[in-house]
C-alpha cells in the first residue's frame, strides 16, 4: 500500500513486481483462441496399460465453403492425421453444389469412415448402416458390450468439434451420423440430432432421414422459385449454381443416394486437378534478377542513348 495525496484513499498495487515475476504466459493456441484445452487433455490422454496405444479422435470443422473431416491421434511432436475427407471432393462423386449443408456434411462423414476403413483392410468387415434410415443406434465398443455381437470392435473414435456449439441439429453432428452409418465407432446419444423432442425425449428419424437427404433445401429451393415468379423485377442470385448445373428441388434426394452409393462403391475417388491450357505461359510477378554482365551491359546501354542524344 502507498499513499497518494492527503484527500486520496489508499491505492493497492495489484501487478507489482511479484506479480510480474510469476506470470505465466499461455499456450499460442489458447491465446489465439483456437484451441480448448481442457478439452483437449481429455480427449488425448490415453491409459498407461495401453501401452502407447493411438486414441482417434474424429476432427469435424466447418468453414464457410467446406467440410473437414479428419481421423486424427497425437504424438508428442504433434497430431497425426490416419485419413482425411473434405467435402470439395465430393463433385467426383456426384454433389456438385451446396457443399456445407448438412447432407454434404453427411457425405463427407460417409466418405471419411469408408477411406478410414479401407486403408486398415476392414471395409468388408464393416459395412455400416445399408440403408440410410435416420433412426439411432447406440455403436458397439468394448466399455458398453453386451456380449449380443461377436467378432472384432469396429475402428473407434471420439468425436472433436473443437470450439463449435452443440446445438441441436448442427452440420458438426450430420458428419459425425455419416462416419457411424459408414462403419466407424463414435460414442454419442441421440440428442442433437435434427428431429430430437427434447420434452419426450424421443428422436423423429423421419425428420432426421428428410434432412440428411437435403429436404430442407428442396423445401427452400421451392420457395425461392415461387418469390421469383411473384417478383419477377427483383434480382435474386440464390441457388444459381444449382440452375447452372440443372439441378432441381426434386432432384436432391436422387443426387444424395446416389452419392452415398459411389462413395461405398469406390471411396478413393478425387476431383482432377485443372489442367492449364497448351501453350500458355504463367504470370510473372517477380522481376527476374540480372547477371553482373547483364547489368555492366544494360549500364553500358544507357551510357551509350546518353551520349547519344547530347550528340558527344
Amino acid at each position: 500500500l502507498y499513499f497518494i495525496g492527503a484527500n486520496m484513499p489508499f491505492v493497492k498495487v495489484v501487478k507489482n513486481k511479484a506479480y510480474f515475476k510469476r506470470y505465466q504466459v499461455k499456450y499460442r493456441r489458447r491465446r489465439e483462441g483456437k484451441t480448448d484445452y481442457r478439452a483437449r487433455r481429455t480427449m488425448v490422454l490415453q491409459d498407461k496399460t495401453k501401452y502407447n496405444q493411438p486414441k482417434y479422435r474424429m476432427v469435424v470443422r466447418i468453414t464457410n465453403a467446406d467440410v473437414i473431416t479428419q481421423i486424427v491421434h497425437s504424438k508428442i511432436a504433434g497430431d497425426q492425421v490416419l485419413m482425411a475427407a473434405y467435402s470439395h471432393e465430393l463433385p467426383a462423386f456426384g454433389v456438385k453444389v451446396g457443399l456445407t449443408n448438412y447432407a454434404a456434411a453427411y457425405c463427407t462423414g460417409l466418405l471419411l469412415a469408408r477411406r478410414t476403413l479401407k486403408k486398415l483392410g476392414i471395409a468388408d468387415a464393416f459395412p455400416g448402416a445399408k440403408e440410410v434410415t435416420g433412426a439411432y443406434k447406440a455403436v458397439r465398443t468394448k466399455a458398453n458390450d453386451d456380449g449380443e455381437e461377436e467378432g472384432r470392435f469396429p475402428f473407434k473414435a471420439i468425436l472433436d468439434i473443437g470450439l463449435a456449439r452443440t446445438t441441436t441439429g448442427a452440420r458438426i453432428f450430420g458428419a459425425m451420423k455419416g462416419a457411424v452409418d459408414g462403419g466407424l465407432a463414435i460414442p454419442h446419444k441421440p440428442n442433437r440430432f435434427p428431429g430430437f423432442n427434447k420434452e419426450k425425449g424421443t428422436l423423429d428419424a423421419k425428420a432426421h432421414k428428410d434432412r440428411i437427404f437435403g429436404a430442407h433445401v428442396a423445401a427452400y429451393m421451392a420457395d425461392v422459385a415461387e418469390d421469383k415468379k411473384a417478383n419477377p423485377d427483383e434480382k435474386c442470385t440464390q441457388f444459381d449454381a444449382f440452375a447452372r448445373n440443372k439441378i432441381a428441388a426434386g432432384d436432391l434426394e436422387k443426387m444424395y443416394k446416389s452419392a452415398h452409393a459411389a462413395i461405398r462403391a469406390d471411396p478413393t475417388k478425387s476431383v482432377p486437378k485443372k489442367s492449364g491450357k497448351q501453350g500458355a505461359k504463367s504470370k510473372a510477378y517477380n522481376i527476374k534478377k540480372l547477371t553482373r554482365k547483364e547489368r555492366q551491359d544494360a549500364a553500358a546501354k544507357k551510357v551509350a542513348a546518353l551520349r547519344k542524344t547530347l550528340g558527344k
